[in-house]
């Protein structure tokens, strides 16, 4: 069995992510590839497609968002993400019962004797108008048969729990800081949320499987869990266990894979990429040391954005005073400080739409 180095599993990443050589292909096409892009923090996802579609321009997401092509939904574990419509409405269903679970776990006493499907029907009724209503607002119409329950953790019950939501545009549009109006996914797409196929070998789970290995693999169980938050797929990685390769990591991990899928020589040159906070390329795994060493582990779920240098992170970066300010971990060569000054050249003219081109290099 073939065993795979972290750096070879980098380079594979960064091949699936779209970070080796930015494409050509549209907007849409890149989120649907990528499985979508975590998005509870609104403007990141401009960052993290401008760093992988050539030309990328932050109207084309607007575009998208406000044309239902692309919503923004609790999904996969329990954060909001940026998805098509067509894999919002597929996966939802499989993903009901982890994300009521991960909310009703979370607030375990505070929802103590809430039935969730009576909570769901009930919130069902209040949004059939179809008005968007705000987590205040929809709390609000229901507080009267469940007044005892903190108003936070009743609201997360419903929009990311037992009802189907969608956040509206403004919010997570270019430059806008507006808040969360929620709409019923069903209602804000006009088609309704398909019901799990009653298939023990879980068709859902099987595109969930090839899908992320496609944008993620070579990976391990353990890594799909992770990134979906889903019980691991047994019954989906079981039937199509068949159409993959198998290779380990130095760790002794099974890695699975599909047969065609890219994984570059370990030594082929990657470009520096600024990624935005909570980037799928980070979090997408259990084990992240593919891309980030165990000791900056920690960065990647407290909201840092990362620099990529020769494939792994190297540094954090903010935008300040419409300049790109970067702190390094290590050294950089002179070749690689050239590399983050060129690109965060480019990055500071496209967050400030062209009045500034500044980067600031700390010393580590």
């Amino acid at each position: 069995m073939t065993l795979l180095t972290p750096r070879a599993l980098g380079r594979a990443t960064l091949a699936r992510q779209l970070l080796l050589d930015r494409t050509a292909a549209p907007a849409a096409d890149v989120v649907a590839h990528l499985c979508g892009m975590q998005a509870q923090e609104p403007q990141e996802p401009f960052t993290g497609l401008w760093s992988r579609v050539r030309d990328f321009r932050p109207e084309t997401l607007d575009g998208l968002l406000t044309g239902r092509e692309l919503v923004r939904v609790p999904l996969m574990r329990r954060t909001i993400h940026l998805v098509t419509a067509d894999d919002a409405l597929a996966w939802r269903a499989r993903h009901d019962a982890m994300l009521r679970q991960r909310v009703l776990t979370t607030y375990r006493t505070e929802l103590a004797g809430v039935d969730p499907d009576e909570l769901a029907a009930a919130a069902h009724a209040v949004m059939a108008d179809g008005e968007p209503r705000t987590l205040a607002e929809l709390v609000g119409a229901v507080s009267d048969r469940w007044p005892e329950p903190p108003r936070r953790a009743l609201g997360e019950l419903i929009v990311g729990g037992v009802l189907p939501t969608v956040q509206l545009p403004p919010r997570g549009l270019w430059g806008s800081r507006a808040g969360v109006r929620n709409a019923t996914l069903s209602g804000w797409l006009g088609r309704e949320v398909p019901p799990l196929p009653d298939d023990p070998t879980d068709p859902v789970g099987q595109t969930l499987v090839r899908r992320y290995l496609a944008a993620y693999g070579p990976a391990a169980s353990a890594d799909l869990r992770a990134w979906c938050g889903l019980a691991g797929l047994p019954a989906a990685v079981k039937a199509v266990r068949d159409e993959l390769v198998v290779f380990r990591d130095e760790r002794g991990r099974e890695l699975l894979d599909l047969p065609d899928a890219p994984r570059p020589d370990p030594d082929t040159p990657a470009p520096v990429r600024f990624l935005p906070a909570f980037d799928n390329a980070i979090l997408g795994y259990q084990d992240r040391s593919r891309i980030i060493d165990d000791a900056h582990r920690g960065l990647s779920v407290a909201g840092e954005r990362a620099l990529l240098v020769d494939g792994r992170v190297a540094g954090v970066w903010t935008l300040s005073d419409a300049a790109v300010a970067v702190t390094p971990f290590r050294p950089l060569s002179r070749a690689e400080r050239a590399g983050v000054t060129e690109e965060g050249a480019a990055l500071a003219s496209f967050l400030t739409g062209g009045t500034g081109d500044q980067v600031r290099v700390a010393a580590p």
